[in-house]
């Protein structure tokens, strides 16, 4: 019996101590909007930006129907498309660059905080 909860207790710490290692990214983020439609990617508003691992996205995700599958990095949730040309937009949420698979704006993937100024 005590040799059972062991192995569960070990197996949880190296769980949570796989879950804890954070994995650097390789290429830097988009610094700003130019640079952002320079890379393919398109300026978005968004109310909330997080990790693609975060139960929330994966309920989310469910939801809609969408597989996200192993993507690691920063998503969306409820994003608007921001034209930075003319400066007529403001954002009073979260700027982002958004590289990846845009879900109606509800759930918009590869996303990269980024400094506008409109």
């Amino acid at each position: 019996m005590f040799a059972r909860i062991s192995t569960i207790i070990t197996i949880l710490f190296f769980a949570m101590l796989a879950a804890a290692t954070a994995v650097p990214r390789t290429d830097p983020p988009p610094a700003t909007g130019s640079q952002c439609t320079a890379v393919g990617g398109d300026v978005n508003c968004c109310n909330s930006l997080q990790e693609a691992s975060n139960p929330i996205v994966g309920l989310l995700a469910g939801l809609l129907g969408i597989v996200l599958g192993p993507i690691q990095g920063l998503v969306g949730l409820t994003c608007n498309p921001i034209s930075i040309i003319g400066g007529g937009n403001s954002c009073s949420s979260q700027t982002v660059c958004c590289t990846g698979n845009n879900f109606s704006g509800l759930l918009v993937i590869g996303c990269s905080p980024i400094n506008i100024d409109l």
